[in-house]
């Protein structure tokens, strides 16, 4: 028995998330599927993060165990040959039998993409928040220096179904940023593991900082607060992409943009759950 990594892109618009749901449309059953074409075996896929309806990746990280002769290499290119078009392998890596693609994670990159201009762009409709009025970088700046580090972020969970009663909502932000590139912003957040809907709700808020609503020093009052009603919108689900997990130095995998290549710290502390940040 051998066990593989695999580093998958997708467009969700079409998908209802990763998770294997009976009747609907999943990443997670899409990629079985393949499999079972390519290996003629019933496998179970088990993935880095859960990202919901709509949520895309560019570096989904994924695990299975197999029996198939087929090496690494091979099984890309198999699966790539029976995969839908908004699926792909990118790479695929054989990894010790331990291997978790989810609990071995030191962190995940994601991006939020909002399209800032007054036009909005039907071929990035799908992949973006339209916001026609100039966002205030440097005020989003100052809010999102206020969100770094360990807290709790029960006021940036999801309000219905984030998170399971009782769950430790605290969670470790290494990285919040907003960069302007064209007429685009990107709300970049890197982390061990998110609360569900976390990295949306962080982007919505955000939003509303660059916009004047809300004032960059608030957002520690409603870090405090730990009420949900007092932070910014849920931002939709088209503008966000995880785009990178990073495992320790040494794990054979690989990742697909050079925004996702620094190298990782090579220790792996107590798994927190992950949802996803969706």
């Amino acid at each position: 028995m051998r066990r593989i990594l695999l580093t998958l892109e997708y467009d969700g618009s079409d998908f209802l998330g990763w998770q294997l749901q009976p009747g609907v449309r999943s990443v997670q059953g899409e990629v079985e599927a393949g499999l079972r074409k390519v290996t003629q075996q019933d496998i179970r896929v088990i993935g880095a993060g859960r990202t919901d309806a709509g949520v895309h990746a560019r570096g989904q990280g994924a695990h299975f165990d197999t029996t198939s002769r087929l090496g690494p290499a091979g099984l890309r290119k198999a699966l790539n040959a029976v995969l839908p078009d908004d699926l792909a392998v990118l790479a695929a890596r054989e990894v010790p039998p331990g291997f978790h693609a989810r609990h071995d994670a030191v962190s995940k990159l994601y991006v939020y993409r909002v399209l800032n201009r007054a036009a909005p762009s039907p071929e990035r409709r799908r992949h973006t928040w339209h916001i026609r009025s100039r966002l205030d970088l440097d005020a989003v700046g100052r809010a999102a220096g206020l969100l770094l580090g360990d807290h709790d972020f029960e006021a940036f969970r999801g309000a219905h179904g984030g998170a399971p009663e009782g769950e430790v909502t605290r969670r470790s932000l290494d990285r919040l940023e907003a960069v302007r590139t064209g007429d685009e912003v990107e709300f970049r957040a890197e982390g061990r593991s998110f609360l569900r809907y976390m990295v949306r709700n962080l982007a919505g808020t955000l939003v509303d900082v660059g916009l004047g609503r809300t004032r960059p020093d608030e957002v520690a009052q409603i870090l405090a607060s730990r009420d949900r009603a007092r932070a910014g919108p849920t931002a939709p689900a088209q503008g966000l992409c995880l785009v990178a997990v990073r495992y320790p130095v040494g794990t054979p995998s690989e990742a697909p943009t050079d925004d996702a290549n620094p190298q990782s710290a090579p220790g792996v502390g107590p798994d927190s759950a992950d949802t996803g940040g969706a």
